[in-house]
């Protein structure tokens, strides 16, 4: 492997008088790196200007592109990406792309494999009783892509609803619910978490539910805290975020909006629960969530 790298980089700088990939045509490069992902793209760039020239071709980066990629620049500024190249949208899509006014939907590409994704604050959903201080408070953090969450201190009625329309391309996605157990705080530049108001999630399950407008459903349930009789420095899901997951959905067609309605909910009024932060949903492409994770 090593003689291989030393030929390949004698090769590129011309030390060589063997035929070396100088010598390959821009027009050959470009139909290599339809196959390749925009980071091996980006650093075979490097090797000389056949590769440089390859690597800024307008007919890559379409390919590299969402079929409705345009529908993302729509929702930007036109003197935004007005004259750029396409490897310069895909980089400025790359980046959060804000789907509302109010900066609480938020959309953008995978780095890697260029497909959509999306993520919606908690300002962006119904929450029963948030107006109301005695139960929820808003709070500033660096922690969330939004800057703020919504805090539970106590409540009989836990409901979360949300919807959202969007023209995703045809695949399959994933939608996950991001909660933390417990207020979390900073304190002399170190992070520490409160559980004083933390009850009422190991006596009944959480249940979430999705639904798209072409009739697809989902359902699941889950405890969101260990047996209250356990040790706290044991407890694996308090102190830090967890993503729950709703279920499923698939596109079929790209250009054809999807509407999807989601919730969580635990409305025995028998007991109380508190103390539990919701940041957002985020829909996935499914086969991106498996390779994070």
């Amino acid at each position: 492997m090593g003689a291989l790298l030393s030929y390949l980089a004698e090769v590129a700088n011309g030390s060589t008088n063997d035929p070396g990939l100088g010598d390959i045509p821009e027009s050959c490069v470009a139909c290599v790196f339809l196959y390749l992902t925009p980071p091996q793209i980006c650093n075979l760039a490097r090797l000389n200007r056949a590769f440089r020239g390859a690597a800024s071709s307008d007919s890559v980066w379409q390919s590299k592109l969402p079929s409705n990629y345009q529908d993302l620049l729509d929702l930007l500024p036109p003197q935004r990406y007005q004259n750029l190249s396409k490897k310069d949208i895909y980089a400025l899509l790359s980046r959060p792309v804000p789907f509302d006014d109010g900066n609480k939907v938020e959309v953008w590409l995978d780095r890697i494999t260029g497909k959509i994704c999306m993520s919606i604050s908690a300002k962006a959903m119904s929450i029963t009783g948030i107006d109301d201080r005695r139960y929820w408070n808003w709070i500033s953090t660096e922690e969330s892509r939004f800057n703020v969450v919504a805090y539970l201190q106590q409540i009989w009625w836990f409901e979360v609803d949300g919807m959202v329309k969007f023209p995703f391309p045809a695949d399959i996605y994933t939608l996950t619910f991001r909660l933390h157990l417990g207020r979390f705080y900073k304190r002399l530049g170190r992070r520490g978490c409160s559980f004083e108001h933390t009850h009422g999630w190991d006596v009944k399950p959480v249940r979430f539910e999705m639904s798209t407008s072409d009739g697809q459903q989902a359902a699941h349930e889950f405890c969101l805290d260990e047996n209250r009789f356990i040790d706290v420095s044991e407890h694996h899901k308090r102190g830090c975020w967890i993503e729950y997951k709703v279920g499923e959905f698939f596109v079929n067609e790209s250009g054809s909006t999807t509407e999807i309605r989601f919730s969580m909910k635990q409305i025995d009024c028998t007991h109380s629960k508190g103390g539990v932060c919701v940041d957002s949903v985020f829909i996935v492409p499914s086969n991106l969530k498996e390779r994070k994770t």
